[in-house]
């Protein structure tokens, strides 16, 4: 009696799980991603092995309803990334500011190898519809290279 007292309470649980979540609900969406404007990075000129370094990174917010949301970083070779500012868009607010602000993100970066590390940030499109990055280069400064 005990099991099938335990076994209509785990099924009842089961049918309130299935019956009171509805995960295909679209219209419940109020926001979207975007890609951001960096404007300028403030990079060191030089970093040292094994140091984490934070990075100023300058980018636009072109309203009152977009919010920053971190950076998504592309390792396009060993030492080079492609780095891109992204915001959320809400999409139901009605009395957004249309005010551009520069912004100051702060982007954390661990270095784990010697040589020059080359970081391209998105800095939006250019005429031809093309994306347009701001370039820097640093060199990785070890003990050896300062003897």
């Amino acid at each position: 009696m005990m099991k099938k007292g335990i076994v209509l309470l785990f099924f009842s649980l089961m049918c309130t799980l299935f019956y009171s979540c509805d995960l295909d609900d679209d219209d419940a969406q109020n926001f979207h991603f975007t890609t951001l404007t960096v404007l300028e990075a403030d990079v060191p000129e030089s970093f040292e092995l094994n140091e984490t370094y934070d990075i100023e990174v300058t980018y636009l917010r072109p309203n009152s309803c977009t919010f920053f949301e971190g950076f998504d970083v592309t390792n396009t070779a060993e030492t080079d990334r492609d780095i891109v500012a992204i915001g959320s868009v809400l999409t139901d607010e009605t009395a957004c500011t249309q005010a551009v602000e520069e912004v100051v993100a702060i982007f954390k970066f661990n270095v784990i190898f010697t040589g020059e590390y080359t970081f391209r940030f998105y800095a939006g499109n250019d005429e031809n519809d093309n994306a347009s990055y701001l370039e820097y280069t640093i060199p990785v400064v070890t003990e050896e290279s300062t003897n």
